[in-house]
């Protein structure tokens, strides 16, 4: 039996359909159903229930507030992943959980590999550099995937922000300065479920391939929405947000693109199919 926690989010509902798909046993978790936080909650919540696998989809994802809601960041992002993993190596279950391109601080200026040293810039990303260290620690049977700027059907993101915004608006500003990869739900929670299979534990970068700004991501989004508005350039230092963000943060995919002999989809082919799935529920 698989264990989800938040389930709720854009990677929970994605594991979900996938699970859905196979014919495969689970239980969907969010924060009402079980509390992640606790750890003899956790216990108590997978007693007798023959847990096989953990998948920890439940995340802080608030980057700007977390500066001052640091101790809840702290618990969802670091303590909790940790704990998570010390329940599935009591009862012999495999762990996986994500983290993020925002543990690097952007100096590299190339896709950063799992071995480069982590230096985060903000709460958030200094909760996700311990989770993942806490994790590793904690339990050999695991898997660490990190991600970035992530956006699928079941949950607001950057995408959707941006139509939002287009809609009755002749005019937008986008950072062209922060770079990475947008990455599509569907195919996180896909590849990491291949991964899985290959009991290849460890940490992960997992990204849809190829690089973008902001502005690349919104522009590729507009042209394919038919926006006939303006679309600016505009820097990080125009918005003053809490949280600093790496001006580059693109990750490497190729361990994870070696583990499994293929080739994680562009971040393109993402939006195209995203876009497909609003546009199936009457959304677009």
């Amino acid at each position: 039996m698989i264990l989800i926690t938040g389930a709720n989010g854009q990677l929970g509902h994605d594991f979900q359909r996938i699970f859905t798909e196979k014919s495969i046993a689970y239980i969907a978790t969010d924060h009402k159903e079980l509390d992640i936080t606790n750890i003899d909650s956790i216990r108590s919540f997978v007693k007798d229930k023959n847990i096989d696998l953990i998948i920890n989809c439940a995340a802080y994802n608030n980057v700007d507030k977390a500066e001052e809601e640091n101790e809840m960041c702290y618990k969802l992002n670091a303590y909790a992943p940790r704990d998570l993993a010390i329940v599935a190596k009591e009862i012999g279950a495999e762990y996986i959980t994500y983290s993020t391109d925002f543990v690097f601080d952007g100096s590299k200026k190339s896709p950063y590999t799992e071995d480069d040293k982590v230096s985060p810039l903000s709460v958030y990303s200094e909760a996700k550099a311990l989770g993942e260290k806490l994790v590793l620690e904690a339990y050999e049977k695991s898997f660490v995937i990190r991600t970035s700027w992530v956006f699928g059907i079941a949950n607001n993101n950057f995408n959707r922000q941006v139509i939002n915004w287009s809609k009755g608006r002749d005019t937008l500003a986008i950072v062209d300065d922060q770079v990475s990869a947008p990455t599509y739900s569907y195919d996180l929670a896909l590849y990491s479920w291949k991964l899985i299979q290959t009991k290849a534990y460890g940490l992960y970068n997992l990204s849809n391939s190829g690089i973008a700004s902001k502005y690349d991501q919104a522009k590729y989004v507009l042209d394919s929405i038919g926006w006939n508005g303006t679309l600016n350039r505009a820097k990080s230092s125009d918005f003053k947000l809490p949280a600093k963000r790496a001006e580059y943060s693109k990750l490497d995919s190729s361990k994870i693109e070696r583990v499994l002999g293929e080739k994680i989809p562009s971040w393109q082919s993402g939006i195209d199919r995203f876009l497909n799935e609003m546009k199936e529920k009457g959304e677009l």
